[in-house]
């Protein structure tokens, strides 16, 4: 197996080319070999299909040590660099989230601004300095752990009078704290997607839906490549996909 630096350092060269790195949302060890296979060149493991595969729901209601598991089977599996979506940390020290995420294998990490256990959003400096916080222990670790820092501003049910100009602060403060891409979730349109591109320096993430392209509006590929976004995942819909078809494919047993 490749050392768990060099895997670090290849996840976040990825982020840095002439087209997107595709990061499709895994949840166990067939889902990312199958993933392989098909030719991807690094994964995720997604909170949102690792809790349903486990019988729990979104929104940190599975255990940290439930998604570190998940975690390390699809880690264990492949030989391509995993990231994680830790979600809000679990309430966990930004040091013992990263020790045990690069003990369970991955050199990336996701983690979001929606803080499950309390109902809240957490503050634009709050959320900015634990990703500091997760920066300086990776550091201290001695491995590049990719931090993707994202923001539920556009989805969350909290009122934020313009949600575009708060997206854009807490992107920005993300940016000096360390993160290595940018993740605002629920984006509303294109001009909003430009808007945020146009704000900041570091890779933008985008959600897409493996076969109806991106949120927002449908973009393919090669438009988003055109945008300028540099990281595309597919949260739970690569799994919802599947799911979608498995009526097709097995109708004629039925």
């Amino acid at each position: 197996m490749t050392s768990l630096s060099a895997r670090a350092d290849s996840l976040l060269a990825l982020h840095h080319r002439s087209t997107p790195v595709v990061l499709p949302t895994v949840w166990d060890a067939w889902s990312a070999q199958a993933a392989v296979s098909a030719g991807f060149e690094a994964l995720t493991v997604g909170s949102h299909p690792v809790a349903n595969s486990v019988g729990a729901g979104d929104g940190e209601d599975m255990s940290l040590e439930d998604a570190l598991a998940g975690i390390a089977r699809v880690a264990r599996a492949v030989d391509v660099p995993v990231s994680a979506d830790v979600e809000s940390g679990y309430d966990t020290a930004a040091g013992e989230l990263v020790e045990r995420v690069l003990e369970a294998g991955a050199v990336g990490v996701n983690i979001e601004d929606t803080v499950h256990s309390k109902g809240r959003l957490r503050g634009a400096q709050e959320h900015a300095d634990y990703i500091a916080g997760v920066r300086q222990a990776a550091d201290a670790a001695g491995a590049h752990l990719v931090i993707n820092g994202r923001t539920d501003v556009f989805k969350t049910d909290e009122q934020i009078p313009d949600r575009q100009a708060e997206a854009i602060t807490r992107l920005n403060l993300l940016e000096g704290a360390g993160a290595d891409s940018l993740y605002p979730v629920g984006l509303p349109d294109v001009a909003t997607l430009k808007a945020l591109l146009d704000a900041v320096s570091t890779p933008l993430n985008v959600t897409a839906h493996p076969v109806n392209g991106s949120i927002p509006e449908g973009l393919d590929l090669a438009r988003l490549t055109e945008l300028g976004v540099r990281r595309v995942s597919f949260g739970p819909l690569l799994q919802a996909a599947l799911a979608d078809h498995l009526d097709e494919i097995t109708k004629a047993w039925r």
